[in-house]
């Protein structure tokens, strides 16, 4: 009953939103945030003993994961969304927006908590249709042109990850015959006897067609349009959990596929990809000029860190792997937030164009700093933790050479964000500039308290993250099958 409240909450409350008035739609949004991360965080304890089913849906310790990420963004973005949805707005854009934000949250949580590689492709198709649709819900001409970008490219890449459905799916017809379902049990009960040629050809497939949801290279060209144009609560949402449950559907891959043909290969493919997403991205972040941008970029290399997590194929990779979707989610949402809140102060996303921020927003702009040394793996954040146990994981199993390119080409990452930052915080306006003549304030209360949480749990998880969570990451590696 738990599972059905949980995948329901979200999309009733966004139906609801489209019949209530302006206000009372703000106040259901957050409602239904924070009882659905409730409802997620309560899961941790549940899942220990055991996978839990209630008809078409399951949910063990990896997929918890996932629930946790997108149910915070969503909680986080709808906190955040009441200071930035401007109440002078037309009361029917002002239900529009809200609507697509509570089905966004929702399909989020539903994908990761499906059971079956075709439920599961299904649920990440209603994603990309929801979020295209929020990516454009602005109307403006850029938004409606990268919409249409995301849409085609992501709904091509789906096509492919189709085509990997079909081809597992006839792999598994020599242990099943032509007539069982593809759920996970049965899935991974029979990797070990599933056809090997179909099971790698599949999940080449199914790592080019999720990795263009997720956002690796080279098939990431939608994502920054995207990322830039959205409104920011979606932009955080995109970001911090979209691109991770699309991962989720890789790992569940790696998982069928390594116990059909071995570790080897499906180490080998993902450090491939990893390698060029970093690669493209790290060199990116240098070039950029849009704050949005920059961000967007930054998710990618983020992406391509967690192939490379998997590949390394230890155990505490993987664990790192996991606590990394975590804080990614936490770190990236607080930074979209902030870059949000300085185009609502400045009127401008352009990097040259915004000085002084630490003085024009006192809250947002040393938000800001902490997130961006987060997503650089800094401590005392939770990215430290991870990163460094992701290295760790790297230097036991894999090449000493990937593990010194994965260090140059976040180094290379770690200039042009902290670049970035530094122009626009610390670099006073200079006198006559519109820049100079804001006042210092905040734009709103209620844009500001979600980065203050995120950036404790940003800490919490650098510091000492909860035993129940660190549990909950080791049972899902033990799940997933890493020794």
């Amino acid at each position: 009953m738990q599972l059905l409240i949980l995948v329901m909450l979200g999309g009733l409350v966004g139906i609801a939103c489209l019949l209530m008035p302006p206000r009372a739609a703000r106040v259901a949004t957050v409602a239904s945030g924070v009882i659905s991360l409730g409802l997620a965080v309560s899961l941790i304890a549940d899942v220990t003993h055991g996978p839990l089913r209630f008809g078409f849906l399951r949910a063990d310790s990896l997929s918890v994961v996932f629930v946790l990420t997108a149910a915070f963004l969503y909680a986080s973005a709808a906190v955040y969304a009441i200071g930035y949805v401007n109440r002078s707005a037309p009361a029917g854009y002002q239900r529009r927006f809200l609507f697509g934000l509570n089905i966004f949250g929702w399909a989020m949580i539903c994908a990761p908590l499906v059971d079956g590689l075709a439920l599961l492709w299904v649920a990440i198709e209603v994603t990309t249709v929801v979020s295209a649709l929020m990516v454009a819900v602005d109307r403006t001409r850029a938004a409606a042109e990268a919409a249409w970008k995301y849409l085609l490219i992501a709904s091509a890449g789906l096509g492919i990850g189709l085509f990997a459905t079909i081809i597992i799916y006839h792999a598994g017809t020599t242990v099943y015959g032509l007539s069982y379902d593809l759920t996970l049990n049965q899935m991974i009960a029979a990797g070990g006897r599933l056809d090997s040629h179909a099971a790698r050809l599949a999940f080449v497939l199914a790592v080019l067609g999720y990795g263009t949801k997720v956002g690796l290279a080279p098939v990431h060209t939608w994502l920054p349009d995207a990322h830039t144009e959205a409104p920011t609560p979606i932009s955080a949402m995109l970001s911090g959990s979209l691109l991770a449950v699309s991962f989720y559907a890789v790992l569940r891959y790696v998982q069928i596929t390594q116990l059909s043909v071995g570790a080897g290969f499906v180490h080998t493919v993902l450090i491939v990809f990893g390698l060029l997403s970093l690669f493209i991205a790290a060199f990116s972040l240098l070039v950029q000029r849009d704050l949005k941008r920059l961000l967007a970029y930054s998710s990618i290399e983020h992406m391509g860190l967690l192939c490379l997590g998997v590949g390394f194929g230890a155990p505490i990779a993987l664990t790192g792997v996991l606590l990394h979707i975590l804080a990614h989610a936490a770190a990236k949402g607080n930074a979209f937030f902030c870059a949000g809140v300085i185009m609502h102060k400045y009127g401008t996303k352009d990097i040259g164009s915004i000085r002084g921020g630490l003085d024009k927003l006192p809250w947002t702009g040393p938000l800001l700093v902490a997130s961006v040394l987060a997503l650089s793996a800094f401590p005392p954040f939770g990215l430290f933790r991870s990163e460094f146990m992701i290295i760790a994981g790297g230097l036991a199993r894999s090449s000493v050479m990937v593990v010194a390119a994965l260090l140059v080409l976040i180094t290379i990452a770690f200039v042009g964000l902290i670049r970035a930052t530094t122009s626009t915080m610390f670099v006073p306006a200079r006198p006559g500039t519109p820049a100079a003549a804001l006042p210092r304030s905040e734009p709103s209360a209620w844009m500001v308290v979600p980065i203050v949480v995120g950036s404790l749990a940003l800490v919490v998880l650098g510091i000492h993250p909860p035993d129940q969570v660190m549990a909950l990451l080791g049972q899902a590696v033990t799940e997933f099958g890493e020794r």
